[in-house]
């Protein structure tokens, strides 16, 4: 039995460490604070990502309800949490330094693991990991990834719902994300709009998974079925919409859409997690609250006086401050932009080839976020035609950038033939660009598509590399400019493919020596203009 000296002394230390652990906490909430920052922008503008704001919430609960274990599991203190610490701050600062603020984000949840291993040691950091790791759900996927599992997402919710409507005899068309009912269209952003709650939904199942007391498969099922309910939630309020215009008529669909872009969706779907846990505790005998609630916690050791040594914890504080004064300094660091003649004063004329500009529609152009562009029909004088789009950004710090054709080509309707990676090579203009091939068809149509990236003077094909690209010269040039260039010629009834090839590689001979005036180049001897550095969205 520990004497009433032993006992003071212990919780003396106990109430040291916690303090130290505090001190540290605000210190890495300072370093890493403009990327946090970051977070509670995406909160306030996503749906998807508004569950955010209560992630922290839910992580100083249980952390609280296991207070008493985690007084009684300070050991001893590990040269672990300053290694942490390093590799959090190298995360801060190359995340700083890219605008990828994904890795300066998981960086910070790094860092608290570092300092509970520093102060605390391992019998710490066992108690304290489920619930910093919960923090993860609290950190928005990059807008790359976003996108394009949004989209995947999107078309296969818009399947089954047109699966079901046709079960019910509902007359109905599909094309891409687009569900025409004859009388009513649901718009891609229509059909998609139930998937804003899979990210919190996926949090809720992590949460409901770890409060089930259950075998591990048990736990796994919960937690993964979050995206099959989802989904399949989505799929039935389109068909649900399908049959009420069906059976009343248009006016009935935009109340019952607005309604079910509510919390009703997220509702529904969290009692669909209930239900399955409830099932599962049946399965083993059990009432659903003898096996859904907190688990019991005790401490990782007992009975013995931590280790009073501080050295890791003050070692963890130095690299958190210095990492913190880098990024302060970063942080005023202004983005090179080049200069560059705008598409507003692109020629009409290329050569034999007549243009006729036209303009996006104004949603596209906002939910597309470019800086400049260009979207011209040329024909020449046989009447064959291109359409010719460049999509420019002068900096891709703020989360807009190009988007990918092969995510928006199928959302459109169109599906995807062929698909081939090539080059086009011109002698006559010492030019060797690499570039997308592909064939897209719809109904009775049929297209030859030519696309490829512009990166800081390069002219990419592989987006990844583009991305990768990307990352460096934020790093290295401390620029982000950016351009999609695509071509699209219809391949006439009975022409053969390599005739639609000869046209765009004709308008291409025209095309470019004159493009490159509008895209800046490697070199940056001419800076036009700096932008602030500006905490955005990542790409």
């Amino acid at each position: 039995m520990m004497s009433t000296q032993s006992i003071r002394i212990a919780r003396n230390d106990v109430l040291g460490k916690g303090l130290l652990i505090s001190v540290a906490v605000l210190v890495a909430l300072a370093a890493f604070g403009g990327n946090l920052l970051e977070l509670v922008r995406r909160w306030s503008q996503q749906e998807e990502y508004s569950h955010g704001f209560l992630i922290p919430v839910i992580v100083a609960w249980l952390l609280w309800a296991r207070r008493d274990a985690l007084a009684s599991s300070m050991g001893r203190p590990s040269w672990g949490g300053p290694v942490l610490i390093v590799l959090a701050a190298t995360m801060l600062f190359i995340g700083e330094l890219s605008a990828f603020f994904l890795l300066s984000q998981l960086g910070f949840i790094l860092a608290l693991l570092g300092i509970l291993l520093a102060v605390g040691g391992y019998s710490l950091l066992r108690v304290a990991i489920i619930p910093i790791l919960f923090l993860i759900f609290a950190i928005p996927l990059p807008y790359l990834i976003d996108s394009e599992l949004s989209w995947r997402l999107q078309l296969i919710s818009s399947q089954l719902g047109v699966f079901i409507l046709r079960l019910f005899q509902v007359p109905v068309f599909l094309t891409g994300n687009i569900i025409d009912l004859g009388r009513y269209k649901l718009q891609v952003v229509d059909a998609c709009s139930g998937l804003r709650y899979l990210y919190p939904l996926l949090s809720l199942g992590f949460l409901a998974a770890y409060l089930f007391q259950a075998p591990f498969w048990q736990r796994a099922l919960v937690f993964l079925s979050a995206i099959p309910i989802t989904i399949g939630m989505n799929s039935l309020r389109i068909a649900i919409v399908g049959i009420l215009v069906d059976l009343w008529g248009t006016e009935m669909a935009d109340g019952l859409l607005h309604l079910f872009e509510g919390w009703v969706i997220f509702l529904v779907c969290a009692g669909f997690l209930a239900a399955e846990i409830y099932g599962l505790s049946r399965l083993s005998g059990k009432g659903f609250f003898q096996v859904f609630h907190l688990p019991a916690v005790s401490a990782s050791r007992a009975g013995r006086i931590a280790s009073a040594n501080r050295v890791p914890a003050i070692a963890c504080l130095l690299v958190l401050v210095g990492a913190g004064a880098a990024v302060y300094f970063l942080s005023n660091r202004q983005e090179i932009v080049p200069e560059r003649l705008r598409f507003i004063a692109f020629p009409a004329n290329l050569g034999p080839w007549q243009g006729r500009p036209s303009l996006l529609e104004p949603q596209v152009e906002h939910f597309l976020g470019l800086e400049d562009y260009i979207l011209s029909d040329y024909s020449e004088p046989g009447g064959a035609a291109v359409n010719f789009y460049v999509a420019y950004y002068a900096s891709q710090r703020k989360g807009s950038s190009p988007h990918s054709p092969m995510v928006c080509i199928p959302g459109g309707g169109w599906q995807i033939t062929d698909f081939q990676r090539v080059s086009y090579t011109s002698e006559a203009l010492k030019l060797s660009l690499p570039l997308n091939r592909v064939i897209i068809e719809q109904d009775s149509k049929k297209h030859l598509v030519y696309y490829w990236f512009v990166q800081r003077g390069r002219n990419v094909a592989n987006e990844y590399w583009s991305k990768w690209y990307l990352f460096a010269d934020a790093i290295t040039k401390n620029r982000t400019d950016g351009a999609l260039v695509r071509l699209v010629t219809p391949i006439y009834r009975g022409e053969p493919e390599n005739r639609a090839d000869e046209r765009l590689q004709a308008f291409l001979q025209e095309l470019a020596p004159r493009l490159s005036a509008y895209l800046p180049s490697e070199t940056t001897a001419h800076v036009g203009s700096v932008l602030p550095r500006h905490k955005g969205n990542e790409s």
